[in-house]
């Protein structure tokens, strides 16, 4: 089956036509309008261009945003992309695409990409960590997204840091109005403002990281924390679903070595004698949110 996704960011919308096993057949991006109408307009206009330029055509659209849908409004909320919230976006779609429309927050596509045929591929479950501009996750259990009562599922990022230090405390604040959440800790923010905080140097994180690389001592100690912070972390994660596979995403994902230095420092902090869990960084890069987006199924109408 011609599968199609959209990935609705809050600078580029993009959108792909995958056939039944995965390959990307075509794709275009555009820039993502600012304001709600033209968001929906611009999905549907992609949508129909990929398809015009395939001459194929998919049953649903698959489309990945930030935030969530409230599952008893309908409506989405915590979007950084705040012309999203309060609005129906689901069903606006669906009769601008003239067709069953289905919507999963942006990490949960990333996740669901990177399990059906990614890093996790052939795992029964895989937590996808997203570390960039902010944090946050999404987890697959036996192929299927795991959105949880409240279509909340996986955002750890929201969750405190664990076991702080006495220099941890009381901990930054984060943009969600509480104090020592681990986005406020591990996105690339967050290092830019703690490496400011320690050494009064301003860098962002992709400075940070490249500076660790070629040896300096107070990027390298930078680096060192946030995999320390990440790590316990994690073994949270670890502790409460116990996943096969943990897939790192995000701008930072990309620090060389990441994945096998969080592996490594996460196995003190599973209540195992015997950790199990493998940290991969991720295959598909930036496709992930519009593959996972082709994945996606429609639900029943509410």
């Amino acid at each position: 089956m011609t599968r199609l996704g959209v990935d609705l960011g809050g600078t580029k919308i993009e959108a792909a036509i995958l056939s039944a096993d995965g390959e990307i057949l075509t794709r275009r991006r555009a820039p993502t309008p600012p304001d709600y109408t033209g968001k929906v307009r611009a999905v549907a206009d992609l949508a129909a261009a990929v398809e015009a330029e395939t001459g194929l055509s998919a049953p649903h659209v698959g489309v990945g945003h930030p935030g969530s849908i409230n599952p008893r409004t309908g409506l989405v909320r915590n979007a950084n992309s705040t012309a999203l919230n309060g609005k129906p976006l689901d069903r606006d779609l669906a009769e601008a695409c003239g067709r069953p429309v289905a919507c999963a927050n942006d990490a949960n596509c990333f996740a669901l990409s990177e399990a059906v045929d990614g890093a996790g591929a052939g795992a029964a479950s895989v937590f996808g960590v997203i570390t960039g501009t902010g944090v946050g996750g999404g987890f697959v259990l036996n192929g299927e997204l795991v959105e949880g009562a409240d279509g909340i599922a996986a955002e750890w990022g929201h969750t405190a840091l664990p076991r702080p230090s006495p220099e941890e405390v009381p901990g930054p604040f984060c943009k969600c109005g509480r104090e020592s959440c681990v986005e406020a800790w591990c996105s690339g923010p967050a290092v830019a403002a703690d490496h400011q905080r320690r050494t009064g140097v301003a860098m962002t994180a992709a400075e940070i990281a490249a500076g660790a690389a070629e040896g300096d001592p107070e990027c390298v100690q930078t680096i060192a924390l946030w995999v320390d912070r990440l790590a316990r972390s994690m073994g949270t994660l670890v502790n409460i679903v116990d996943p096969e596979v943990i897939v790192l995403g995000g701008g930072l994902s990309n620090i060389e070595g990441a994945a096998e230095r969080l592996e490594a420092a996460l196995a003190p902090h599973c209540f195992t004698d015997e950790p199990r869990t493998k940290v991969r960084r991720n295959v598909h890069g930036d496709s992930s949110g519009v593959r996972g987006a082709a994945w996606l199924e429609p639900k029943a109408p509410r």
